[in-house]
């Protein structure tokens, strides 16, 4: 899930530099219009972005928007926007708080030790690359699903577009070239992945006919156009061709899970986020109450300094404790959420934070969680709101395409734990909670989340990044509404991250750095404090302030699009 750098070498960029470039480009994307007459988008990726504003601009809402823009990215952000995966949908709509899950499922021939080799060990690449590492995909049912409940527009008019860009080719950018380079040799011997990508040049068009075929039997038979007739029957042959477990009836049987969001009013909002088989609206949850719980601790310190950063990791070594602990499909496996975030417990595990020194971390095993998500927000004049999160997993998934239908197939079978305490691909562990089971969804990061102030859209916001996601829309959400930061101002500074494993390390977003002084502060304390091994975020951010001004702002370290529009009232 490496979502597309803007610039190469752009760590070398110092924050007051990238502060002022974002300003620059984001003017346009702030407007004080009545609220009334307005939509937003964030997105990725800019012809997705002007596919959702289309939209907007004919009448449509913002699952409308948002079911154009999620077909878009599949044509132009084949790395992580897709059909062949899955995700989570965070929905304000008629003023009701909704979620969707549409993640992955497990094959009906999937077993808990499938990844484990002939010696006793975890096989990794199975799990990452061909067509064994393949969940059941959920994306086109997750956006029937929503735009059955919600839309207003014929859904063959939002798919059309993607049809187009399939159809008629979109000019490919340095940044998807940079990532089809990264992966070409994980992907080059057991995948067709470079038959169909390899061609790829930067600043030529690049056609998918498959796709536009496939995405035509989308348009014409909705649902069914996937996971029924003849797009069924290719993604069966692929599977059977490469030893993958997906079957006709594995299709047949998947369902949408519509789910009760998770929300607290904090600070004067409502925040509605991620449930199960989401890890990352618990961890958002857990972060926000603790912090305020160790109010004292960090009245008075300035953003970032040694010591929040501290007490940021003090407090994520045990969110992550609980999710390796605790956290699976709730489906499948009784989850203690209630006791997870009840108050005393809240409070005990404030309380054993050490504001002095790092606590110690119990043995564990690495886990590794895929970085390679995609998520857009967006916000229409009725004053509805999508947070959309989804993803193939890592950058394009397994790297299997199907054959005569042209589409990337996802590798999400990763992100179950191939054994207790074994890691994943971003290093995250696991436990039997999210062992590997006939049927079931496996444990994500994705948080997809909207805010409410006075029971209007405040914010809303999500990122890529694996482990990362929830750590990054939490200090969004702080930046803004705890540090005053403008949504320019949150999007540009640094993020920090800590996972409990590997033991003691802080790692930075190296767009732009931490400060070289924090940097010694932190090592003095005995951390390792390095940059992200990748740059991650890729947030796409809506915001209303209190003076009602909205503004959209794509992450800056990345090559998105976003845009505040004046719609007519009388459209």
């Amino acid at each position: 899930m490496m979502s597309r750098l803007l610039i190469p070498d752009y760590r070398s960029c110092v924050g007051s530099v990238l502060l002022a470039v974002l300003m620059l480009l984001t003017l346009a994307a702030i407007s004080p219009v009545s609220r009334a007459q307005e939509g937003a988008i964030a997105s990725p990726e800019r012809h997705a972005t002007q596919v959702g504003l289309a939209v907007l601009r004919r009448g449509g809402n913002a699952v409308d928007a948002a079911t154009a823009v999620a077909f878009a990215l599949a044509v132009t952000l084949p790395d992580a926007g897709n059909i062949g995966g899955g995700g989570f949908m965070t929905l304000y709509v008629h003023e009701s708080p909704v979620f969707l899950d549409y993640r992955e499922m497990a094959p009906a021939a999937a077993f808990r030790d499938m990844y484990i080799d002939e010696t006793g060990e975890v096989d990794p690449d199975a799990s990452l690359t061909g067509h064994r590492a393949v969940g059941v995909p959920g994306t086109v049912a997750g956006l029937w699903a929503a735009h059955s409940r919600y839309g207003v527009l014929p859904w063959e008019s939002l798919v059309l577009p993607a049809i187009g860009l399939a159809e008629n080719g979109f000019v490919v950018g340095e940044d998807l070239i940079a990532v089809i380079d990264y992966e070409r040799e994980r992907l080059s011997d057991n995948t067709n992945f470079l038959d169909y990508y390899g061609s790829a040049v930067a600043g030529q068009r690049f056609t998918q006919p498959e796709l536009a075929q496939t995405l035509r039997r989308i348009a014409d038979r909705g649902v069914d156009g996937f996971y029924a007739g003849e797009t069924a029957r290719l993604i069966v042959q692929e599977m059977r061709a490469g030893g993958g477990l997906i079957t006709k009836e594995d299709l047949g049987a998947y369902k949408v899970r519509w789910r009760e969001p998770l929300i607290l009013d904090w600070h004067g909002y409502q925040l509605i986020t991620a449930p199960l088989p989401s890890s990352g609206g618990i961890g958002i949850l857990q972060y926000l109450q603790m912090k305020d719980r160790l109010k004292s601790d960090f009245e008075g310190l300035a953003h970032n300094s040694p010591q929040s950063i501290h007490l940021k990791s003090e407090i994520e070594k045990r969110i992550f404790a609980d999710r390796a602990s605790f956290l699976g499909d709730s489906d499948f496996v009784p989850v203690p959420i209630d006791k997870l975030l009840n108050k005393d417990r809240l409070n005990q595990r404030a309380a054993e934070v050490n504001a002095l020194a790092i606590s110690p971390t119990r043995p564990m095993t690495l886990l590794r969680e895929p970085t390679h998500t995609t998520h857009f927000s967006i916000l229409d004049s009725l004053g509805n709101a999508v947070s959309n999160t989804y993803t193939l997993n890592t950058d394009f998934g397994s790297g299997v395409v199907v054959s005569g239908a042209g589409f990337l197939l996802n590798n999400q079978m990763d992100d179950f734990s191939a054994a207790p305490n074994q890691p994943n691909y971003y290093g995250v562990v696991g436990d039997e909670a999210n062992a590997i089971a006939p049927g079931k969804r496996m444990l994500s990061s994705m948080a997809p989340t909207i805010l409410l102030r006075d029971d209007e859209v405040a914010m809303a916001l999500g990122a890529m990044g694996g482990s990362t996601i929830f750590t990054t829309v939490y200090q969004m959400i702080s930046n803004i509404v705890e540090f005053g930061m403008s949504a320019v101002e949150a999007q540009a500074v640094t993020r920090v991250h800590h996972q409990l494993l590997p033991k003691d390390l802080i790692t930075y977003s190296p767009t732009p750095p931490l400060a070289p002084q924090t940097i010694e502060a932190l090592k003095e304390r005995g951390y390792r404090v390095e940059p992200h091994s990748y740059e991650y975020g890729n947030v796409q951010l809506i915001w209303r302030d209190e003076q009602g001004v909205l503004s959209a702002v794509s992450d800056p370290r990345f090559s998105g699009q976003s845009a505040v529009i004046h719609i007519p009232v009388d459209r």
